[in-house]
């Protein structure tokens, strides 16, 4: 067994979601305080060491419908380079390991990361394959992110701030799964069962309509935050790029698209810029 394989199966950029914990003391203008930086290095590995352990767990159940996929089939459990027992171990190692970090932490930390077990546990055994549910299940690993950020650096998460990444988290799983349904055409019910129950023009329809109430939610949040108002047009840009990418027939996966799409980079690194700018730079 090749570390390479390990290395890939614990899926490291997919880490970059777990960001979404330092949301809260960024946008609320205190991560850059004295020690603040440094607190959310526990809370960052705890959820990196989670999301990998549930990777795993998700590798495994899926390994059969995993391998019918152009992508997919390439994962170390799909073609065989990790076994399903090794891959077994070592989730387990990383489930016990994120626990043990966590109770380190205020224990709602603690309940948020237990809540984003349970949620996954769900998702992989049964919600996966049921529509709409799927969708809503993946969105809320987002916002438990959000939440567990709220708490592990105590800053309130605000009702617009939850508004707004629970339905660009719904944007992004609609955008995901639409463009599995492209990429697979007819085999896509064999990967994924849920993508038989969505008919043509229905996850066109929920980002559209997920889209639309995501600019509504950001202007309110950001409406307050005076300077933080010329996000907005950047943050549209943004999501008609994604929608652009996952119409021409890429995977829709949000952290692919961020990662490979240099436009769509520099829009990120740009809002990340003018939050910084107008939060923590006095001129």
């Amino acid at each position: 067994m090749k570390l390479r394989a390990l290395i890939v199966l614990l899926r490291p950029h997919q880490w970059i979601k777990n960001l979404i914990l330092f949301f809260p003391p960024f946008l609320g203008g205190v991560l850059f305080a004295p020690g603040v930086l440094q607190q959310g290095l526990l809370p960052f590995a705890a959820f990196c060491l989670a999301s990998s352990a549930t990777y795993i767990f998700n590798d495994i159940k899926d390994q059969e419908q995993d391998r019918v996929h152009p992508k997919k089939q390439h994962r170390p459990i799909a073609n065989g380079a990790v076994s399903v027992c090794k891959a077994a171990t070592l989730g387990l190692v990383l489930f016990v390991a994120s626990i043990v970090l966590a109770l380190q932490l205020p224990m709602t930390f603690l309940g948020w990361l237990i809540a984003y077990f349970g949620l996954s546990f769900a998702y992989s055994t049964v919600l996966k394959n049921q529509p709409v549910f799927d969708i809503f299940c993946v969105a809320s690993g987002f916002v438990f992110r959000l939440f567990a950020g709220g708490a592990a650096f105590d800053v309130v998460v605000s009702d617009w701030l939850f508004l707004s990444v629970l339905l660009l988290a719904i944007f992004l799983s609609a955008g995901k799964r639409l463009g599995e349904k492209k990429t697979l055409g007819e085999a896509s019910g064999k990967h994924r069962k849920s993508l038989n129950e969505y008919s043509e023009g229905v996850l066109e329809g929920y980002m559209y309509l997920s889209g639309a109430a995501v600019l509504v939610t950001y202007t309110m949040y950001v409406i307050t935050k005076h300077k933080l108002v010329f996000t907005v047009p950047l943050c549209c840009f943004g999501l008609f790029r994604y929608m652009l990418i996952v119409k021409r027939g890429g995977s829709g996966d949000p952290t692919d698209s961020l990662l490979k799409d240099p436009v769509l980079f520099l829009v990120g690194l740009a809002w990340v810029v003018m939050v910084i700018f107008s939060t923590y730079i006095t001129i």
